[in-house]
């Protein structure tokens, strides 16, 4: 990026935060401090008032901005749970082009639209669509959760829970919202259990949103609470690699729930987060001697067992294939 188009960059970051950092601007734009500070003096020579203030950050002139878009709650909304699907569900160029498109549009926004979007990316997370036929949630649950979130506002909900005959109502401070095991789920705290809870949204049989404003949670933080005791065993962390051959399918098939992606001449060592380590065994298994599990030593058990199943099926039709076959599936775990 040549200077011109990082002194815009930085412009338009400035537009859509408060206040942010000479630190943050050099990570995001892989540039020194000290060359934050000589574009920031260029700025303002171009005639941008900025405002800086020692140890908090720079920030424009109240009351300079670009014409605001009016967007309403519900479009602030969608742009919000579009910049996660794309940031999750597509690869590594789209996500740098929405991203661009998102924080052109976000610095013009008037500034409650961009608290309330800085709140609903707090407080959202898209962790594992295991099926491509996952469940929708209609606009009528999903924007009264969102604005509930956004505006910190009490959501009235029936909720039944694993029984037909287990209905409750509840009153609950809505915290987050997240997607796992092909379900959304509402993450507040519960006024009728008295602790933060998980609700399943295709449970949620009727759903109001409150005028009452809540206080308190200012600690919450959705990652902490992912991490915590109550989520072990929901999800869990592999690593495999991949053969140059198959890693474009890889990307393909498991946009969602990649952590992280190491290629080399050698292959992909992917790091997936899932929440079931039965249905990955079964497609690592589909790349038959192309995937090599790493880690955890639970999955590189599973697929050895099954793969030794296939081989010994086969095997009993044809005698002298069984050790090529069991072969394949030692190769299959087979470690570094």
């Amino acid at each position: 990026m040549n200077r011109v188009d990082r002194m815009m960059a930085i412009a338009l970051r400035l537009q859509s935060r408060r206040v942010i950092r000479a630190e943050d601007l050099a990570e995001d734009f892989e540039i020194s401090v000290r060359t934050v500070y000589r574009d920031m003096v260029a700025l303002g020579e171009a005639g941008i008032p900025i405002v800086s203030e020692a140890g908090v950050g720079y920030s424009l002139v109240k009351g300079y901005h670009l014409p605001p878009v009016m967007f309403t709650a519900e479009e602030a909304s969608a742009l919000s749970i579009g910049g996660k699907l794309v940031e999750t569900l597509t690869d590594a160029s789209l996500r740098k082009q929405m991203g661009s498109a998102l924080l052109k549009i976000r610095s013009v926004l008037p500034r409650d639209r961009q608290d309330y979007l800085d709140r609903l990316e707090r407080s959202i997370a898209i962790v594992s669509p295991n099926s491509a036929s996952a469940p929708r949630l209609s606009s009528e649950t999903l924007t009264p959760i969102q604005r509930a979130i956004a505006e910190r506002r009490v959501l009235a909900l029936d909720y039944q829970a694993s029984t037909p005959l287990n209905l409750t109502s509840r009153q609950v401070e809505a915290l987050g919202l997240i997607y796992y095991g092909d379900n959304w789920h509402l993450i507040g705290y519960c006024r009728l259990r008295r602790d933060v809870r998980d609700f399943r949204t295709d449970r949620i049989l009727k759903l109001q949103l409150q005028s009452e404003v809540f206080s308190g949670h200012t600690d919450f933080s959705l990652k902490r609470y992912l991490e915590s005791d109550r989520y072990k065993g929901k999800f869990e962390m592999a690593r495999i690699r991949f053969d140059p051959r198959v890693t474009e399918r890889v990307r393909r098939e498991r946009s969602w729930g990649l952590v992280e992606a190491k290629s080399d001449c050698e292959g992909t060592e992917v790091t997936l987060l899932d929440n079931s380590l039965e249905w990955l065994a079964g497609w690592v298994l589909s790349f038959g001697s192309l995937a090599q599990v790493i880690a955890p030593e639970r999955l590189r058990g599973m697929v050895a067992d099954e793969a030794q199943k296939v081989a010994a099926r086969y095997a009993c039709r044809n005698p002298s294939t069984a050790s090529a076959g069991l072969s394949l599936s030692t190769a299959l775990v087979e470690s570094h």
